[in-house]
């Protein structure tokens, strides 16, 4: 019986570890998927900033996944230069938030 209960005990974990991963692996796919990529890129301005200096500017800011989440929904201007950030209201809220954590962490 000792052998079951392991197998069953360490499926779990990787269940678990997998899941707990998942949206943190899911963000550069998602950025891909949504175009996010024709205009930003990790550490080099294309467009956009980068996802880096986006991190940078919002650091210490406690509300800022929520600001950024938002700010990729209904775009924004006046942020990083002359160039405004079209709208993405295609991008759910919950792609949304998980693309602001990411790039909050440097797009890495």
């Amino acid at each position: 019986m000792q052998g079951p209960k392991r197998c069953l005990s360490s499926l779990l974990w990787l269940a678990f570890a997998g899941a707990a991963a998942g949206p943190a692996l899911a963000a550069p796919a998602l950025a891909q998927k949504h175009g996010c990529l024709g205009c930003h890129a990790a550490a080099t301005k294309l467009v956009g900033p980068s996802y880096q200096d986006v991190a940078a500017k919002y650091a210490g800011d406690k509300n800022a996944a929520a600001v950024l989440a938002k700010s990729i929904r209904q775009g924004g201007g006046g942020k990083w230069g002359e160039v405004a950030m079209p709208p993405q209201a295609q991008v759910s809220e919950a792609d949304a938030k998980r693309l602001a954590v990411w790039i909050l962490g440097g797009a890495r």
